[in-house]
């Protein structure tokens, strides 16, 4: 039995299995600040069950060993899990055009270090929370 959802990211990783069963998210840590949002790091990770709590997902992004206060997941495919090579595809093409335009943060999900839930909007000077 899983143990209960206690944090958004909780409730957004049960919500999406429950929706399309098992499935590629792509990752992207980033240090978040004022008005800036930073990329440090990125991965994927096949999700093949609900049980991953947000405890177990900081475990195992703290292993980047880069100082990440924010993390978001992008589903790899609308469909479900899709092979390594086209995660890794897809993640250099997600982070390539995250660099350039940060709105793109509003097509994933997007979680501080505590597993809440965030919302970037665009400001005059840069990004806001």
């Amino acid at each position: 039995m899983a143990a209960s959802c206690t944090t958004d990211f909780d409730d957004w990783l049960v919500e999406t299995f429950a929706k399309v069963g098992a499935f590629t998210m792509l990752i992207v840590l980033v240090e978040i600040g004022e008005t800036s949002i930073a990329l440090l790091s990125s991965s994927y990770l096949h999700a093949i069950g609900n049980e991953t709590r947000w405890a177990d997902m900081v475990d195992l992004l703290s292993r980047a060993n880069v100082p990440w206060n924010g993390a978001a997941f992008f589903r790899g495919d609308r469909g479900g899990l899709i092979d390594d090579a086209t995660a890794r595809q897809r993640l250099a093409t997600l982070t390539r055009h995250l660099e350039k335009d940060r709105s793109i943060f509003s097509h994933g999900e997007l979680f501080n270090a505590q597993g809440l839930r965030m919302k970037i909007e665009p400001i005059d000077a840069g990004l806001k929370f």
